[in-house]
């Protein structure tokens, strides 16, 4: 079963490596000002101006006419609602270097988001071969095993033969979920055990997992069939946002389906010659907000909105 995300640690050594890590994109008080006005995707909707501060790049000519929400495998989403101007282009060569000097920071935010303790130096002291102390073997199995899955993602783009395939989203759960879910590296009914795929929101409740039928048959099928609407949209950028929303509200994986998808994501940004996404722990409350909107009402506008503010800003 996937877990809520921890709330914010106002304390502790958490709180000092956050404040201490490379800042990725935009902070939360954009998301606390729509909330005090009210979100558009529920409640009042933004005053033009309000808007204005949320999406640095506003459209100069907006849609008279906004389209309907477009449903894409398993999720529904509003086009004209997103900015996925906020991800800037970058020559991959270039995108990949700097995602490889702030792994460290990217493995940090994801662990972190997990309910993981270990600090941002002690992820660099774990990723550099040293044992830290102090802290349990489970957690720094997990790093380990994040570390493992962005290897096998930057690997292909490197090779320039990423693609968004069910063998490759795989081999990324096989490594970075081993340690903790279900028969790795399998979709759930593929092996020898059935069920599973239901998820604890951070509001409370509990949304049950999608059938998976004989063999995890229904799952490969909604798969495919993802892979197919994701590759017709024109904007790689929607395509790889748009996939981890859908990929995370399927579950195609007994556990670790957000890492999972997150890694897809971020090998599939980088290989159209995008900046790659990255959630950091500070930011948990509106990834928590908004994941509790997918699961429960099958939106994905408000993550795929969120997600495009987690770009870095500027490109050196």
């Amino acid at each position: 079963m996937d877990t809520p995300l921890p709330p914010g640690d106002a304390t502790g050594d958490r709180y000092v490596a956050a404040l201490s890590a490379p800042a990725w994109g935009y902070d939360s008080s954009e998301f606390l000002r729509r909330r005090a006005h009210g979100s558009h995707h529920g409640g009042s909707s933004p005053s033009g101006s309000e808007r204005a501060l949320w999406r640095p790049h506003p459209a100069p000519h907006p849609t008279p006419h906004p389209s309907a929400p477009i449903s894409t495998g398993r999720i529904t989403w509003e086009p004209d609602a997103i900015s996925f101007d906020l991800i800037p282009a970058s020559d991959p060569g270039r995108a990949l270097f700097r995602l490889q000097k702030s792994l460290p920071t990217l493995i940090w935010n994801a662990a972190a988001l997990e309910g993981n303790t270990f600090t941002l130096p002690q992820v660099r002291t774990l990723l550099e071969g040293v044992t830290v102390g102090g802290k349990r073997q489970a957690e720094a199995d997990q790093i380990l095993a994040l570390s493992e899955g962005m290897d096998i993602m930057v690997g292909e783009v490197r090779a320039g033969t990423f693609a968004l395939t069910k063998e490759l989203s795989d081999r990324v759960h096989a490594a970075i979920a081993r340690h903790e879910a279900i028969e790795a590296g399998a979709f759930r009914g593929e092996g020898t055990v059935v069920g599973g795929g239901s998820v604890r929101l951070a509001g409370g409740g509990t949304i049950g997992g999608d059938p998976a039928g004989a063999a995890g048959e229904r799952l490969i099928t909604d798969h495919q069939n993802l892979l197919a609407a994701v590759g017709a949209l024109p904007d790689p950028r929607a395509a790889a946002l748009v996939y981890f929303a859908s990929a995370t509200r399927s579950q195609f994986y007994f556990d670790g389906n957000k890492r999972t998808a997150r890694i897809m994501m971020t090998g599939a940004l980088l290989h159209a010659g995008y900046e790659p996404v990255s959630v950091p722990y500070a930011r948990s409350e509106e990834f928590n907000v908004a994941l509790d909107t997918l699961f429960t009402t099958d939106s994905a506008t408000e993550l795929i909105e969120f997600l495009t503010t987690c770009a870095p800003k500027s490109i050196a």
